[in-house]
C-alpha cells in the first residue's frame, strides 16, 4: 500500500537515475535539498560513496558535515535522500532502515540490478521513521 506521495521534477529524476547509472556496479548516493519547511526537492547534491562497494554505501563523515553546515547556512534540508542497488530490488535493505535517521526524509532508492548499469531500472520511494517502512508514490512534474 502506498502512503504519501513524492514529487519530483523530470529534471531531479533523470540526475539521480544518471548518478545510479554512473556508479554502477558501485552503489551511488547523495541528497536533494529544498527550502526549509517546503517539503519540495530542489538542489541535486551528488555524493560519494566512501565504501566505494556495490552492496553498501556511506557518505564521507567531512562531506556530511560540510554539506549540513551548507544546508543550515542557506536555510535548506534534505528533502531526498537517495541511493542505488546494484544487485538488489529497490527497497531498503535492514541496513538503510537502521541508519535512515531523518524522519522528514523521503528516502529514494533506484536499482541498477541486471541492467550493467543502462536498461530499465527501478525508482522508488519511502519513508523510514522509527525502523517502519512506508512506500510512497512517486509524481515526476516538468516544474513546481
Amino acid at each position: 500500500m502506498l502512503i504519501g506521495m513524492l514529487t519530483l521534477t523530470q529534471a531531479l529524476f533523470d540526475q539521480i537515475v544518471a548518478h545510479a547509472r554512473a556508479d554502477h556496479p558501485d552503489e551511488a548516493c547523495g541528497m536533494v535539498a529544498g527550502p526549509e519547511g517546503t517539503g519540495r526537492p530542489e538542489r541535486f547534491i551528488p555524493m560519494l560513496n566512501a565504501a566505494r562497494s556495490p552492496t553498501f554505501y556511506e557518505f564521507d563523515s567531512g562531506d556530511l558535515l560540510k554539506l549540513y553546515r551548507e544546508l543550515d547556512d542557506n536555510d535548506e534540508e534534505p528533502v531526498i535522500i537517495y541511493h542505488s542497488h546494484t544487485a538488489t530490488e529497490a527497497y531498503p535493505s535492514r541496513t538503510d532502515i537502521s541508519y535512515a535517521n531523518e524522519p522528514g526524509a523521503h528516502y529514494v532508492l533506484v536499482s541498477t540490478a541486471d541492467t550493467d548499469g543502462a536498461g530499465p531500472f527501478q525508482f522508488r520511494s519511502f519513508r523510514i521513521v522509527d525502523g517502519e517502512v512506508s512506500e510512497e508514490e512517486v509524481k515526476i512534474v516538468d516544474a513546481y
